[in-house]
């Protein structure tokens, strides 16, 4: 890892023109541990073993594209002038909203076809997503993107920062907020408390795995948002990740509260597969 002047250089590897970004590395590797958990979780589960690899196969380049797309459309006129940097994912400019839209769309067509429960599948994938969405806040680390406000560097100091996540947050001569960090560590603290409610018997039903991340991940996205400076905007008053956390919040609380209705039958987490649930949607 070179350093130049305290800053973290963001090429992994660089030789001749071939370079390879840290941020992709870190993006790789989440995605890796994502899926190995995922798979791990889905044979406990009685799910063939080729599940989660075949919808990631899916699922990942898909939600690539449903980020890419979400983070040019809201950029347009600066794209539009610039159309040879649309596909330079390696610089950011990626939108996990847009990614979660299209992840989860395919998902829904995945399991559909599989014949698999949804609401199992949501629940198997949800908890490592959210650690690869902590792990992956490091690739923003890396590219200097993704921070708050400006802030003083003792500031950064009474939080108890490493040397080195104080001397990156130096952009220009000015220190900000590390909010990548602040996501990073919500999104981890998230990861555990879901992993262990998991295992706990006639606690969560299937497809509440799934609505917790919704819950959690929505509830920091709202606040840690409001800090941004690079922030989406619908004209000039309304951050669309803040407005987006909302309609998530509220919809995950309405759809935990019609599923916990006494005329629909869905079995607790730890029971296993589902046969086929029907009613309110989060299943198949």
């Amino acid at each position: 890892m070179k350093l130049m002047l305290g800053i973290i250089d963001p090429h992994a590897i660089e030789i001749g023109s071939f370079i390879i970004h840290w941020y992709g590395v870190i993006i790789a590797a989440a995605m890796y541990l994502s899926i190995h958990l995922s798979t791990r979780e889905a044979n406990k589960k009685g799910l063939k073993e080729d599940t989660v690899v075949d919808m990631a196969l899916w699922a990942i380049p898909i939600g690539f594209i449903g980020a890419r797309l979400y983070y040019v459309l809201f950029e347009l006129d600066y794209y539009l002038q610039k159309p040879a940097e649309i596909l330079a994912i390696w610089n950011g400019g990626i939108a996990i909203y847009g990614g979660l839209i299209a992840g989860g769309l395919t998902l829904y067509w995945y399991a559909k076809k599989k014949e698999i429960s949804l609401a199992l599948l949501l629940d198997v994938l949800a908890p490592n997503v959210l650690l690869a969405q902590s792990i992956g806040r490091w690739g923003n680390f890396m590219n200097q993107e993704a921070h708050g406000g400006p802030v003083s560097r003792p500031f950064l100091e009474k939080l108890y920062l490493p040397e080195f996540i104080i001397d990156q947050m130096n952009i220009n001569g000015t220190y900000y907020h590390p909010t990548f960090l602040y996501e990073s560590l919500w999104s981890l603290l998230g990861f555990v408390i879901i992993v262990i409610l998991r295992n706990r018997k006639n606690i969560l039903r299937q497809g509440e795995l799934a609505l917790s991340y919704v819950f959690w991940y929505s509830v920091g996205r709202f606040f840690i948002e409001g800090m941004r400076t690079d922030s989406l905007w619908i004209g000039d008053f309304m951050r669309i990740s803040q407005v987006l956390s909302l309609i998530l919040f509220v919809g995950a609380i309405l759809i935990w509260y019609l599923r916990r209705q006494d005329y629909l039958p869905i079995p607790y987490y730890t029971e296993g597969e589902s046969s086929k649930i029907k009613g309110i949607k989060l299943n198949q």
